[in-house]
């Protein structure tokens, strides 16, 4: 026995694989349309991670540039302020030397009777015993040494290689007293 199927039959199952079809598109498309709303809300949450980071950033550069604008003012008052030290450190030792009496000693030089360079003649014109340190520096060779003296009052001393130091034409000489001020030459 055959059975011829009716011509019905064919019309329901088309119908019903159209429907399933539809149902599964209709899914599909349900599906598609939620993952793009994730996908946005997803993609606007990283839009305000991203502004506030720039926000962020932003605000870190503006304080960066505030403080290196700071440093540089302030490394510039720090010159100032060292210039000005050094400028009041010349002037306190101008000033000490301007308010001390000058040193109350004469200083000639002779040739030597031995004949090895010069020798100094200091002379004390005060009417008291001197202590001074005598500095002597040699500019040519860069050799500086310091002897102390004693001078007694209205008195004249030889100082030369046999003292210590044998004086050329160009040596620079310094004689300092605490209660004076210093004197400076160089040996002619």
């Amino acid at each position: 026995m055959v059975i011829i199927p009716s011509p019905s039959q064919p019309k329901r199952r088309g119908l019903v694989v159209s429907l399933v079809v539809n149902v599964v598109l209709l899914v599909l498309v349900c599906g598609l349309a939620l993952y793009a709303f994730m996908l946005n809300v997803d993609l606007g949450e990283v839009k305000r991670r991203l502004s506030k980071e720039v926000e962020t950033r932003q605000q870190a550069e503006r304080y960066l540039i505030e403080t290196r604008n700071q440093l540089t003012d302030r490394l510039r008052e720090i010159e100032q302020l060292k210039t000005q030290l050094a400028n009041k450190e010349t002037d306190v030792q101008r000033a000490r030397e301007t308010a001390r009496p000058a040193l109350p000693v004469l200083v000639g030089f002779r040739s030597s009777m031995l004949g090895q360079g010069l020798v100094a003649m200091i002379e004390n014109t005060s009417d008291r015993y001197l202590t001074v340190v005598l500095a002597v520096r040699n500019p040519t060779l860069s050799t500086v040494k310091r002897f102390q003296l004693e001078l007694a009052p209205r008195s004249s001393i030889d100082f030369g290689h046999l003292e210590g130091w044998q004086f050329a034409s160009g040596d620079e000489v310094a004689l300092f007293n605490d209660a004076f001020g210093a004197l400076k030459l160089t040996v002619p």
